[in-house]
């Protein structure tokens, strides 16, 4: 049976962790892997690692980083960046990462997902869609960005989204632009429109400040995956790089939420 997950999502750009805001100005804030240590510690239901750099440049996936990932993660480890053919996708399985993560590939080609669907299966499938709501002030759409937020495809978000799992793929990430870094709470409503167009698992990432902003997710959309990147690499007011995670208690106080 499907579980919610609160699920750390770590941004890698030029080999070091960093931190965005609306996806702009990368903040460094430390090294990838001490950051999966410490996460390894405190037992997360998974991690997402986005190679931010990768599709920007054009550059494969950094396997040698991958794999220095993997052999530390004790988690399910989800990764994206640079992946262009179903070959990259099966190289960084090998490696030992469950999932991959495709965006601007899929997009430019939506036959990737059936390819490497039929070779890894789909649960191994993630399609991650970078939202922005349009700039038209009299539209509540949303438009689909890629290569950090620098491409706009054009397409419609809802049409995309059911291409995409019609082609084989496990899960869907939404990654909204607008939120991205403001630690002020996701977008709850363009989350459940989402969730409610969907049969495979979601997770949404975008905004999350505090704990309370998990529990709303959570209890809006239900069985979710609730990731977040700010509230789990700094803490306080003045944003101190500190490395944490939900205990026991705080989770299943997120999780009761569900049938709240």
């Amino acid at each position: 049976m499907l579980q919610p997950r609160i699920t750390p999502c770590l941004l890698i750009h030029k080999g070091g962790l960093v931190k965005t805001i609306g996806f702009k100005r990368p903040k460094y804030i430390g090294d990838p892997i001490n950051a999966v240590k410490i996460f390894n510690e405190k037992e997360v239901d998974e991690l997402i690692v986005l190679d931010i750099d990768a599709s920007v440049l054009g550059a494969e996936p950094n396997f040698k980083m991958i794999a220095k990932l993997a052999a530390e993660c004790r988690m399910p480890l989800c990764y994206g960046g640079g992946i262009k053919t179903a070959e990259h996708a099966k190289k960084i399985i090998n490696l030992g990462v469950e999932k991959v993560a495709i965006s601007s590939a899929a997009i430019e080609s939506i036959d990737i997902i059936s390819l490497i669907a039929e070779e890894l299966g789909s649960q191994s499938v993630v399609i991650a869609i970078d939202v922005q709501k349009t700039k038209n002030l009299f539209s509540s759409s949303y438009e689909i960005l890629t290569h950090n937020a620098t491409r706009n495809y054009k397409l419609d978000l809802f049409k995309f989204i059911k291409e995409a799992e019609d082609a084989g793929a496990g899960e869907i990430l939404i990654n909204s632009i607008d939120c991205d870094g403001l630690m002020n709470g996701y977008n709850l409503s363009l989350a459940s429109q989402i969730r409610r167009k969907l049969s495979v698992p979601m997770t949404f990432l975008g905004g999350a400040g505090c704990l309370e902003d998990l529990q709303d997710l959570v209890k809006k959309c239900g069985i979710i995956g609730a990731a977040a990147g700010s509230i789990f690499v700094f803490k306080g007011k003045y944003k101190a790089v500190l490395i944490n995670y939900p205990n026991n208690q705080q989770k299943i106080e997120i999780f009761d939420s569900i049938n709240a």
